[in-house]
């Protein structure tokens, strides 16, 4: 067979024959035996490879519904990139020396697409071959962190990993919402007070207006508690029967019925104040019979005694407490003279409160609620709020409908809703009011108690630390 040289820039037409490089016996119509090497190769698809070696780079396309079959022999390392187009799924293992087919089993995602998966099972290389890197389009991964490193002036719509409740969060244009798989009814319970001493726990959806319903009782019929949840248990701690109790209840806030007992407070105190995280409840100051400044902590989930976590930064009693994700406050009171001074604690750290800033009135009694990012304080008919994650004096909201004393409030990530207790003229009363938190101005009606009562005790399953409605 003769030799043909060309020169370099020379075009080679075959006709009706083979090319055989490096072989007198060409069986194809370019047959080439021996190691190709290419650099820069542009290869488009690729519906099979067997024993290539040397590519160098390649980008490869694999478009949906194609199998790539890797067959028996040695393995080149295939060192580029496998861009996968828009709805296949690939599973990336060690290929072998043993057949690897792309495509060996199937998963069909929601709209009924059928994806195929990389099945590797052989671990024997031949030079150590992989593939080594998987780009996929179309992939979204949020920004994630605690609660306290959400992104700085996020837009409405923008999301967020929260490592604090292991959620994904977004951002409504007022506040940061769960994404989660908890049912949250947005309900919100009154529990005891005083008309006289009563047992009932009322109902509320906190979203909608409307009257309150029963619940049930509580485990202890008793008044002047504080009440504080999490997602899904109630619970309240302390109060008097008229005498002091030291008795902690709960329910389940999704399940209509009777408290059970809980546990005991480190010691029976009335006029005391609660609020919790998702996990951890805090019950502090009252008086029993002195006033006091302990606070005392529990696990929600963990039936059991409350353990001492730390002091406020004075006695106080008569006061309300609030949460954010992370941080309580324990707001105004009375010692026995009026008090303004708002204090915080860092609900999973141990230890004492420090002065968080004051309140607006220099009164005894106050209530008080919050969603994550806004607390709201209601004294008389003054309302006031604080922004939780900066320290300072509280600042004018609105005012309430018909004032208020002795009166109890809850919350959810949009409103705070409170029972009035008394207007000053009628003793007790069954009036509800709400605000909207990123709204300042006055109070609305919301309904009526089931039953005339001041000094209630509140909670709700979707407060400042739980997101939800």
């Amino acid at each position: 067979m003769a030799n043909i040289r060309r020169e370099f820039g020379d075009d080679l037409t075959l006709k009706n024959g083979n090319l055989g490089i490096n072989t007198t016996t060409a069986q194809e119509r370019v047959d080439v035996v021996g190691v190709v090497k290419g650099i820069d190769l542009s290869v488009t698809g690729v519906s099979s490879l067997t024993a290539y070696e040397g590519f160098l780079r390649a980008d490869n396309q694999i478009i949906e519904e194609t199998n790539l079959e890797f067959g028996n022999g040695l393995k080149a390392s295939l060192s580029g990139e496998i861009i996968v187009g828009t709805g296949v799924t690939v599973t990336i293992g060690i290929v072998g020396l043993g057949t690897a087919e792309v495509g060996v089993g199937t998963t069909t995602d929601a709209n009924g697409k059928t994806a195929s998966n990389i099945d590797t099972t052989d671990v024997n290389l031949a030079g150590g071959s992989q593939v080594e890197c998987l780009k996929v389009f179309n992939t979204f991964t949020p920004p994630s962190g605690g609660t306290n490193e959400r992104p700085y002036a996020p837009k409405p719509g923008e999301l967020y990993y929260n490592y604090d409740f292991k959620t994904i969060e977004f951002f409504d244009g007022y506040g940061w919402r769960q994404v989660d798989n908890t049912t949250r009814s947005g309900r919100g319970l009154f529990g005891g007070g005083e008309s006289p001493v009563v047992a009932n726990i009322d109902s509320i959806n906190i979203q909608s207006q409307g009257n309150a319903t029963n619940f049930g009782d509580l485990f202890v019929a008793r008044r002047i508690m504080g009440g504080f949840s999490s997602n899904i248990r109630g619970l309240w701690g302390g109060g008097s029967t008229p005498s002091n109790s030291d008795v902690i209840d709960y329910v389940t806030i999704a399940s209509e019925g009777n408290a059970i007992d809980f546990g005991n407070l480190t010691a029976a105190t009335d006029q005391t104040a609660a609020c919790s995280s998702s996990t951890r409840g805090l019950v502090g100051g009252g008086e029993g019979p002195s006033i006091t400044n302990v606070i005392s902590y529990v696990e929600i989930s963990t039936i059991g005694n409350s353990l001492d976590f730390g002091d406020l930064s004075e006695n106080k009693r008569g006061h309300s407490g609030m949460a954010s994700a992370t941080r309580g406050f324990f707001c105004g009171g009375n010692n026995p003279g009026s008090t303004t001074v708002i204090d915080v604690v860092t609900i999973a750290s141990k230890g004492n409160a420090i002065k968080f800033g004051d309140r607006i009135e220099d009164l005894g009694g106050t209530v008080s609620a919050s969603n994550s990012t806004r607390g709201i304080i209601l004294d008389s008919n003054r309302i006031s709020f604080i922004t939780l994650a900066s320290e300072g004096n509280a600042v004018y909201f609105g005012d309430l409908t018909t004032g208020s004393g002795r009166g109890s409030a809850l919350a959810s990530q949009t409103r705070v809703v409170t029972a009035i207790g008394t207007d000053g003229v009628t003793d007790p009363v069954n009036n509800i009011e709400y605000v909207t938190i990123a709204t300042s101005g006055n109070a609305l009606d919301f309904g009526d108690l089931t039953l005339a009562r001041k000094s209630s005790g509140a909670c709700s399953d979707s407060h400042g630390g739980l997101g939800g409605f």
